[in-house]
This record gives C-alpha cells, structure tokens and sequence, in this order.
C-alpha cells in the first residue's frame, strides 16, 4: 500500500504525558475476523510487521485534530494517536471511523456512549437539560454560564457534552464577543465570570475546542479573559506582553505564511500553559494533557517544515558566520539555532538523528567554531547550548569533525580548543560556564562512548589526536601557575579553574592510561601540581589526582613517585595540618592506608626508609605504625631467604622448591614488561654481585630461574619489599590491637 494519502506515524502517550513513536507505515480499514468488527491497521512502511490492530468499537472516543491527527483511548492510561502525511488520508479513515459508530464526519469529536453506572449517576443530577443546553450567550447569563462550566468537571461524560454543546453552537466566539463589551464597560463582575468559563473551557481538555480557541482571530481575547483573576486585585497585562515585549523577530524572513503563524500560535499557547494557567492540583493535573500534545505536536510541524526548507537554513549558517553580520544581527541568528534546536528535543530518536545530520551538513560545527571563539558573552553562550545539544546527542559526531580538522588548520582554532579556551577564560566568578564546558569536554574524550569497528577504532584515534593538538591547551593554566614557587595568580576563581582541570585530568588517569602515562612524565605534572596553591579546594584536587594515579597500582608511576620524592609535599602538609580533624587530614590518611593494604612494596619501602622519623610521632591512627611494621617484617623474611642461598649448592634445589612453592602475593601488581624486568635484574643483580663475593658468587650460577622468579632475587638484593603468608600478619596484627591502650585508640581503623 504505497499511497501516500493513508502513510500516517503511530504515537503512544508514555507514563509523563510524552507522545513516544512507534513507527511509519501505512494504516487501513478492513474487517478483523478474531476481534469482530472493523478494526484499524497499521503495517510498518520498511518490513511490513504490524505496527497497530486496533478494532473500531462503538463505546470508544475519537478526536480529530488539526486535520491529520486522529487521537483515542483504549484503555484508562493507553492513548493513540496517527499522524497522517496527508489530510485527505486523515478525512478517509475518519469517515470510516464515523460510518462504524453512526457519527458524523462533520464534527471532530464522537460520543462517549453512557454506561449503565454513568446512566445511573447522570440521572440523580437534577435538570440534566442544562448539560445540552447552553444558556443564550448574554451578560445577564454569565454567572450562570460560568456555574454550569465549573460543574461538570468532576464528570467525564458530562464535560462531553458541554464540548459538543459548544462546538455546535458557535458559543466560543459569542463568549469572547462578550468579552470585549465587558472590558469596554469596564464591568468587572463580568470579567470575572468570563475567566472562570475560559478556564473552565480549557480544562475540558479538547482539541477541536483549542482549535478555536487559538486561532488567530481568538487567542488573544482568550488570553484578555485569562487576565481577570477574581483573586487579583488588579489584572495582569499578558497581552501587553505578548504584543508589545515578546517581538518575533524574523533572522531570515518566513515566507511560508503557515509557518510563521503555527510558530506563532506555538508561542502564545505555551505562553497560556507556562505562565498564566496556575499550576493545576493534584485533582487538575490531567485536564491540561491534550493542551501539552497540542504544543507537541506543533513543534513538531515546525521542526519538519523548518528542516525541509533548506534554503532557508542555508542562509542562516551564512549570515551566521559571515564577518560582515552585525553583532546584534547574529545574537539573533545564534539564539534562533538554540531554539531551533530545544525544539528538536520534541521530535523521536531517528527523527532527531536526521534532524542533526542535516544541521552537520549545513555546516553547525564550523559556525560554532566561529561564534564560540567572538567576544559577545550573549553569542558565546547560546553556542555553548548548541554545542551541548550536539555533544548529547552525539558525540562521535563531534569527534569526527575535530579530527578532520588538523589537515586544514592550527591548533589555535581547533573547536576543542576553543572550547578548552573558552572554559579557561570563563569571567563568571562561579565558573558556572566552565563546569558545563567540563561537562562537555568529559563526554568527547570519555572511551566508554566511542566506537570500535573492524576498520576503525574510534578510541585509539581520537585520544591520540587529543593529546597530540588539545592537552597542552587544557593543561596550560596548571604548567603556568605551577611554573614559579610563587603563584602570582593566587585568588579563589583561579583555584577553583585549576580544580576543575585537575578533576578532568584524574578522570584522563582512570579511562586513558596509556597516554595519560606519558603525558605526566613528560610533562613532570605531578610535581608541577602538588600543592602549589593556598586554597584549600585546589590541593585536595591535586591530592585526589595523586590518589588516582596511586590507586592503579602500576609500577612506572610507583618509579616517576618515589625518583621524584613526591611524597615530600604531601607528608608536608600533613605534619602541617597538625591535629585538625579535616577533609585533607583524612584524604591523606586514607592515601597511606590505601597504600598499605594494597601491599603497594615499593612505596611502602620508600615511605619507610625516608620519612618514618617525621611520621612516628602520629598516633592517633595507626597506618604509619602498620607501614613500618610491615617493613620489618618484610625485612625478616628476606633475611631468611638469604640464608637458605648461603647453604652449600646440594641443598640449593631443595630449599629452591619450597620457594617456589611459596605464596605468590608478591607478585600482586609487579606484572611489568618482560624487557623492564629484564634490566632492571640486569642491574641490581650486578650490584648484588659485587657486593655478595666468596661462596654465594660460587652457588649461583647452578641454579636455574625462571624469569618470572629472577624478581623475586632482584627485589631481596635492593631492598622491595614483599610480604609474608596472610596467615602471619593477620596474627601480629591481632597482637598490635591487643597492645594499644584506650587512649591511643585510631580514629581511622588500622
């Protein structure tokens, strides 16, 4: 079935009141021998499975709506609509919905039928007449009018029938009539009946209502009846507002005379719903769904018409970036993209992925590169919300265009680092647009969002492009402010960027290892940050950026750690600190405590042989006890290894069995490459040589290592450390809590 006439979209309303689509296709008419009767069937345009089988039945109410919308439900909380290409497919499957039911195709609404529960209740109501038949539309009637209006909204049949009443009659456009004979006599009392019937109106919750309602020639009396709260003491002035303030202004000038009036219309009804319709109680809150999916859907006809018209956007993205626009003029056309595209949030996923392709075509990323980099804060915002648009949804996209770029200009022009420079030089003393920049920067560069394929791994090139062209540019402000032992630019909002760079470097440390790796030594960026700042929130981001680096366990940053004596300044602020019971105190207690529980041997070893003096004397938490303690320990044992070496050779393969069928916890976290390994045995067991001369020099050489083992000989000789059996320091340490006193007693468990 290709006519386009019957091509509609099937929408179901989800649990927030949001139209979710369910696909296009081609829906029909015809019999449905297991339902018996006429049912509606939609069948989907690309595989032909079916989308909906709905049967047609004489109890269910269907609405028309802006002529290519038919709306139902079919049960308390299931509501489906089809969205037709065309009208006249819209009108066919109407006619038939009404032939099924005995309606008449004339009117856009059919008839709940009354059950026997609702006959009953609808019977007790006195004069019941009066729920048919409007009083004559007069000043005189008003307060009548507006009682009746008010009361049948506890009953859903009885709203109704008032919406059929006053659609048949015309009665909406003698309501406003009077409306403006009210204002002109300045009758008060009037008016005040009128906002209650309008109110009362729009709840009735019906499309071909708010199709009169909001027509051109009505909305705006409309909205004069709505300013007459009775619980004012004077009214508001929203048609002032909208009328003389709320200018539409017009970048590209419309020539679809349609479009401009749905934007239009679009406006002032989200206008009505936004800011003067009070917020609905609990008893209210579904009145106003078919107002929330009559915005809906016009912001989608918006989106659609806009997207089709592509000359239209085409000069759009020209004055855009053209050098000769008038900065007012493209403040206008920047905040009319960020529009453009907060509308496009309406629209379904493969809606929204062709809607952005064609925004990528016409050019998005290059004009955001211009206008993200100009001096207009106003500009510069509004770019940064369509950039985040574009990242959201997808940033492989965003990456793709980046990549290209390189081959065409410097590094200073690159979006990524525009947005990195835009984040730096942020004047809000809050840096509220640099977080959301982070934001944005953290989702490009974060791996768990990247692509892989057979022909392409997105991860590996992307990170090698971004630390080959953007991180000198996001590690500038650190390396500058940490290039003199005294920070000239030493105030809150400079910390507070610092902070925030390093929270992104700390997650670099924890996705990128490889070139994050590098990138630090090269650059000695640990030492360069450490505490080079006097705010408090800066050195706890460095301490936390170490803690990271600490917290992967990899031997070459335990080497850059421990060569570069960068502990020191961390000890240092420690004993500085003193006794005060604080948030560094405790990040750079728990450090210590990571690391001896981790068995981190190298450091510990380091930490011990360095710093133990100037650690001793705290007592208050028992971590730097339990790291010295695990030293000694360590030290024991390696004693004892060396002395089953120095028994004669015949007993040497013996004892070398037991060892080899130790425990192997020491080589928990030393997994390093095989080279390394390689020359790092290479060297100490030269020193080991020179220094262990006579009878061991002669035993040696008989034994046969494994390489993996030949560690385990080159970490006793230079004093790593590696502890004993589990079982062992479970014991002492049983035997150390025995021994602290209550006074001692660790804040922190040891």
């Amino acid at each position: 079935m290709s006519d386009t006439r019957r091509r509609v979209k099937v929408y179901t309303l989800n649990e927030d009141r949001q139209w979710d689509d369910r696909g296009t296709g081609h829906v029909s008419s015809t019999f449905v021998e297991r339902l018996k009767g006429i049912s509606l069937l939609v069948r989907a345009e690309s595989d032909g499975s079916l989308l909906l089988e709905s049967k047609i039945s004489p109890n269910t109410a269907y609405q028309k709506q802006q002529d290519t919308l038919i709306v139902w439900s079919e049960a308390d909380n299931y509501d489906l609509a089809l969205s037709f290409q065309e009208k006249a497919g819209c009108d066919e499957i109407w006619e038939k919905i009404c032939q099924v039911q005995g309606k008449d195709p004339a009117l856009d609404i059919t008839q709940d039928p009354i059950d026997e529960s609702e006959e009953e209740r609808f019977e007790e109501i006195p004069e019941t007449s009066h729920l048919v038949e409007l009083p004559p539309c007069e000043l005189s009637r008003l307060e009548e009018i507006a009682d009746l209006v008010t009361s049948v909204l506890s009953s859903p049949i009885r709203r109704e029938k008032l919406a059929l009443a006053l659609m048949s009659e015309g009665y909406i456009k003698k309501l406003l009539g009077l409306f403006r004979v009210c204002e002109d006599l300045d009758n008060r009392e009037g008016l005040h009946h009128l906002y209650e019937i309008v109110r009362g109106v729009l709840f009735l919750n019906k499309a071909a209502l708010f199709e009169v309602m909001f027509s051109d020639d009505c909305i705006m009396d409309v909205v004069g009846c709505l300013e007459y709260d009775p619980a004012l003491v004077q009214p508001k002035r929203h048609r002032e507002f909208l009328t003389k303030t709320a200018k539409f202004k017009e970048v590209i000038p419309i020539t679809d005379s349609e479009l401009r009036q749905k934007i239009h219309q679009t406006y002032r009804v989200q206008y009505i719903q936004d800011i003067i319709l009070p917020t609905p109680s609990v008893f209210e809150e579904n009145f106003l769904s078919t107002l929330t999916s009559f915005i809906f859907f016009n912001k989608v006809e918006i989106v659609s018409m806009l997207q089709e018209d592509e000359k239209f956007l085409t000069e759009v993205f020209a004055q855009l970036t053209d050098e000769a626009t008038e900065d007012s003029k493209r403040r206008e056309l920047v905040n009319f993209v960020k529009e453009f595209c907060a509308f496009s949030q309406t629209l379904q996923p493969q809606n929204r992925d062709a809607f952005f392709k064609t925004l990528a075509n016409l050019g998005i990323l290059p004009a955001l590169e211009i206008v993200m980099g100009m001096d207009d804060l106003q500009v510069r915002a509004a770019a940064t919300d369509i950039f985040s648009y574009l990242v959201e949804f997808s940033p492989s996209m965003v990456r793709e265009f980046v990549m290209q770029e390189p081959q065409q200009t410097d590094d200073d022009v690159l979006l990524i680092n525009v947005v990195i420079k835009q984040m730096i030089c942020d004047s809000d003393p809050e840096l509220g647009g640099a977080v959301q920049l982070m934001g944005l920067l953290r989702t490009l560069i974060d791996p768990e969002n990247m692509l892989a394929s057979t022909n392409k791994t997105e991860k590996t090139e992307f990170l090698s492009f971004f630390y080959k062209y953007c991180m000198h540019v996001l590690t500038a402000p650190l390396l500058a402010n940490t290039a003199h032992e005294k920070n000239s630019k030493d105030n809150f909002q400079t910390a507070q960027l610092l902070a925030l760079i390093l929270e992104l470097l700390t997650f670099c440390v924890e996705h990128h290892t490889y070139h994050i790796k590098t990138y630090i030594m090269n650059k000695d960026l640990l030492r360069r940050v450490l505490f080079t700042h006097t705010h408090t929130h800066a050195p706890f981001c460095a301490l936390r950026f170490m803690r990271r680096i600490i917290g992967l366990k990899d031997e070459y940053y335990n080497r850059y750690i421990i060569k570069g004596n960068l502990f020191e300044p961390v000890i240092n602020a420690l004993l500085d600190n003193g006794t005060r019971y604080n948030l560094l105190n405790s990040a750079i207690i728990e450090l210590f405590e990571f690391i001896k529980v981790e068995d981190i041997k190298s450091l510990i070893a380091h930490i011990v042989d360095n710093f133990y003096k100037a650690l001793e004397s705290i007592e208050y938490v028992q971590t730097f006890k339990g790291l010295k303690g695990r030293y000694e320990q360590e030290k024991d044992r390696q004693s004892q290894r060396l002395n089953r070496y120095r028994r004669d050779a015949r007993s040497l393969d013996e004892d070398e069995e037991l060892w080899f069928n130790d425990d192997d916890d020491d080589d928990d976290g030393e997994a390093v490459e095989k080279s390394r390994m390689e020359d790092d045995f290479s060297d100490s067991y030269g020193k080991y040589m020179e220094a262990k001369k006579g009878k061991l020099l002669l035993v040696l050489p008989q034994v046969q290592f494994s390489l993996p083992r030949l560690q385990h000989l080159q970490t006793a000789m230079v004093g790593l450390v590696d502890y004993p059996d589990d079982e062992d320091e479970e014991e002492e340490e049983e035997e150390e809590e025995e021994e602290q006193s209550p006074r001692k007693r660790p804040r922190l468990s040891s």
